[in-house]
């Protein structure tokens, strides 16, 4: 936490951190932008609930309406609290499943993507710091040094 602060203290361009566990606050420590996915999820589970009371009025009430305990099916609002579960579970299931779409996109997570850790190390016991190199490279590698790392290396990425 101390080097990511330096870092940023020092107008570093913070790239990445890979981290071997989850570690409180680095998001506001890196300057991240907090997260819009609870709006997405509030806007998923209205569109779950839109097409639930839809499909409902149609198949109950249009389609094929029945007489089911001596209930007609003349309008939506009359059978509502017959329908609540239905509706109830389809804005989960919209909500639950666009979630995690939602996810992978913006993770850049997808089906046979290769693994972009530099370092396999750090799944172990390692923590890393990818900054992008500006201006004086040697005096970027004492900087960090300074900070308490441990070891620096300088690769290209393609």
């Amino acid at each position: 936490m101390d080097a990511v602060k330096a870092s940023r203290a020092a107008h570093h361009h913070i790239e990445e951190i890979y981290t071997p566990f989850p570690v409180h606050g680095l998001d506001k420590a890196m300057g991240l932008a907090p997260t819009r996915i609870a709006i997405a999820s509030f806007l998923y589970g209205v569109v779950g609930l839109t097409v639930a009371a839809n499909l409902l009025n149609y198949i109950m009430i249009v389609d094929w309406p029945q007489d089911i305990g001596g209930k007609p099916s003349f309008a939506f609002y009359q059978n509502l609290p017959a329908f609540v579960p239905v509706l109830f579970e389809l804005t989960v299931f919209f909500a639950a499943h666009l979630m995690v779409i939602t996810f992978y996109l913006r993770s850049k997570l997808w089906p046979f993507k290769q693994a972009e850790n530099p370092d396999v190390r750090t799944t172990d016991d390692h923590f890393l710091m990818e900054v992008a190199v500006s201006g004086n490279e040697e005096e970027m590698i004492s900087f960090f040094k300074n900070t308490g790392a441990v070891e620096v290396k300088v690769i290209d990425k393609h």
